[in-house]
């Protein structure tokens, strides 16, 4: 039988309140300051300001509107009071409320207010492109990952995410991922074992007793963590069952390939089904029915969705 001992991070999604406040104030305050104080140039500016802005009178009251320009999935709603707190603390006396109309994970329709601004003109101007930033990357993700999602309805395969992530922001695009109608993958390499194709041949152990006991190993040394086993053909499959790995992944299997795995494997250990998944194959992979199919693509391939600050 499929291990549950850890099922809780083999079927999880990434929450607002698993992330930590501070990391996320620290990549807001650095995208200030490449903005305003020219962060990541050699030089210093001569003036590190909003010199635009900072030429209107002071102490403009203003209100606005976050519009979606395109039916989307929404995320980063979250982000934006830490946004306006950080860049309130940079102006003496000046305040922007935000007021949101619709969650993280949303659907929404082209048209629709997803939250009101009313306060400083000042912080609105300096903060609306940081702002923007977040909300129409995170939102891209969201999006594109909603779409691959319900290409799984009715299937009880989950959609995974992987660790191909921007640098730095690979907990927001994860939880931007989960707020699509996704599931996470591991988040780093701490809270997984996972022997991929180049461990295996580091260590001269990409086929029977030899694979077998490379896995046994890293159970014994891990035992609190799933450990997890990529595979590229059906020969490598047994011996990874005697070893009792937790996770299977067959890597860039045919689906006749995936049929077979699967009738091997039966309910011996979770299977994850990797490589190749695309808008056109996921609908074939739903009715394999692994039990993951992971896909770097609604991150590293989605486009920012467009949202608006109408006055």
């Amino acid at each position: 039988m499929k291990s549950q001992k850890y099922i809780s991070h083999l079927v999880r999604r990434i929450t607002w309140a698993e992330l930590d406040e501070k990391y996320l104030r620290t990549l807001v305050e650095s995208a200030r300051a490449e903005d305003i104080e020219g962060a990541g140039l050699a030089g210093v500016p001569a003036i590190a300001a909003d010199i635009t802005t900072m030429s209107l009178t002071p102490k403009i009251q203003t209100s606005a509107r976050l519009v979606a320009r395109r039916d989307m999935s929404v995320c980063g709603m979250k982000l934006i009071p830490i946004i306006m707190d950080v860049y309130s603390s940079y102006a003496e006396d000046e305040k922007l409320e935000f007021i949101p109309l619709v969650e993280d994970g949303a659907r929404v329709s082209k048209g629709t207010v997803l939250g009101e601004f009313k306060g400083s003109a000042r912080i609105m101007l300096q903060a609306e492109r940081i702002m923007l930033n977040f909300l129409q990357r995170l939102s891209g993700v969201a999006t594109e990952t909603s779409k691959y999602a319900d290409l799984l309805e009715g299937s009880s395969t989950k959609l995974l995410d992987t660790r191909k992530t921007t640098p730095g922001l690979r907990v927001l695009e994860k939880y931007a991922f989960a707020c699509g109608g996704g599931y996470n993958h591991r988040i780093g390499l701490f809270d997984r074992v996972m022997l991929k194709d180049n461990h295996l041949f580091a260590a001269q152990a990409v086929n029977g007793e030899m694979l077998a006991n490379a896995v046994r190993t890293a159970k014994l040394k891990n035992p609190n963590v799933a450990v997890e086993v990529e595979v590229d053909s059906i020969e490598q499959i047994q011996p990874v069952l005697d070893a009792e790995a937790d996770v299977i992944m067959l890597d860039n299997f045919s689906f006749d390939d995936m049929r077979k795995a699967l009738e091997i494997i039966g309910d011996k250990a979770w299977v994850e089904v990797s490589g190749q998944v695309t808008i056109e194959t996921l609908p074939e992979i739903a009715k394999i029915a692994p039990d993951f199919v992971s896909s770097a693509a609604p991150v590293h391939s989605s486009k920012w969705i467009d949202i608006g600050l109408d006055s």
